[in-house]
């Protein structure tokens, strides 16, 4: 019989489960509280030995995630992370530290599918779905090394890592759920990020959860043609449909929308491309977060210059539209989305 992973529940599933196994009721608060500390059943300190041994046959606790290998930043101070699943795969975080708080970037599937020809993540395609609870788990375990008794180690979470979370739809809203429960880290919804390459549907879904998150679309185009050319998805989901449904987001959800657009060398960095970026989301509440290029040795896509990033946040700011140039982090430690895991795998390989 497959363990229960306590990190997939909520404290209202957990004590339902202790109900039917006999065990009281105020145990299950007890021993969901130790779990959000990052504790395994060794660490619970008010359970008896009997109570461990009762629960380990049936359940696990912070140990289907561990961290394998942290990465600290010399230039900023961000932390990437190797989380080691309980089958034998890795994955990758990111802690950022800013001025108002530490953000945790973390994945939602080992590896990708979506081929989007500037990202690491997908080189070796996607081998499953991470779970809600391994999610947790990591969030719960990178909030542990930073906690301390009055503050949290992570105030913030964007799901910006590997995978594609709508491609893993049920197991990101619940672990959604699971961060910002009152009776979990209780991390706001608010300080929550998701970002999609542009999965329609999933769009529509979300905007019907009452999840009052951002959502960030992955452009990095402004037009079809570009588009077309480095991201995949495009061809079933292109701007015709997604800067509609984008606009139904904004007017359902009343959250404004970040568009996050990587400046590519000689494909979609000109002071033309800008303007037509302005047109495409003109009438929009929302934000272009500009990115330099993170260059992965297998593509030959090149960062655009700073010369042509300066020009290109001018014209946008110009036409009086709202864009900020992403601030690098952790670029000594391989801080994009699968570089680490890739670099990780193939050393091991050898």
């Amino acid at each position: 019989m497959d363990k229960i992973d306590i990190c997939s529940l909520y404290l209202s599933e957990l004590a339902q489960a202790f109900k039917e196994d006999g065990i009281p009721a105020f145990r299950a608060k007890q021993v969901y509280g130790w779990i959000i500390k990052g504790a395994g059943f060794d660490g619970m300190k008010n359970i008896s030995a009997d109570m461990k041994k009762q629960l380990a046959q049936k359940y696990t606790a912070a140990d289907n995630v561990r961290i394998q290998e942290t990465f600290i930043s010399k230039k900023d101070g961000t932390k990437k992370f190797l989380f080691a699943l309980g089958d034998g795969n890795i994955v990758e975080g990111v802690l950022m530290k800013y001025n108002y708080g530490n953000t945790l970037c973390i994945s939602s599937q080992v590896g990708c599918k979506m081929g989007c020809a500037f990202c690491a993540s997908t080189l070796g395609g996607c081998v499953r779905n991470l779970t809600a609870g391994e999610m947790h788990n990591m969030l719960i375990l990178a909030n542990a090394l930073d906690a301390d008794k009055e503050h949290r180690g992570v105030t913030n979470i964007v799901i910006m890592g590997s995978g594609e979370p709508m491609d893993n739809y049920d197991n990101v809203v619940k672990f959604l759920r699971l961060a910002s429960s009152p009776d979990g880290l209780n991390i706001s919804p608010r300080n929550i990020s998701l970002s999609t390459c542009g999965v329609v549907p999933g769009i529509f879904k979300l905007m019907e959860e009452d999840l009052p998150i951002t959502l960030a679309i992955s452009l990095h185009a402004p037009t079809d043609d570009i588009r077309n050319q480095i991201m995949p998805v495009n061809r079933a989901f292109p701007l015709k449909e997604l800067l509609p449904a984008c606009a139904k987001y904004i007017e359902r959800t009343k959250r404004r929308l970040v568009f996050e657009y990587a400046l590519i060398g000689n494909m979609n960095s000109s002071v033309e491309h800008a303007k037509q970026l302005h047109k495409l989301v003109k009438g929009l509440m929302c934000h272009i977060n500009l990115i330099p290029l993170n260059e992965v040795e297998e593509s030959p896509l090149k960062p655009a210059k700073p010369s042509e990033v300066e020009a290109f946040i001018k014209t946008l700011e110009k036409l009086g539209v709202s864009a900020t140039i992403r601030r690098e982090m952790g670029s000594d430690i391989q801080g994009a989305c699968g570089q680490l895991r890739r670099k990780y795998l193939g050393e091991d390989k050898r």
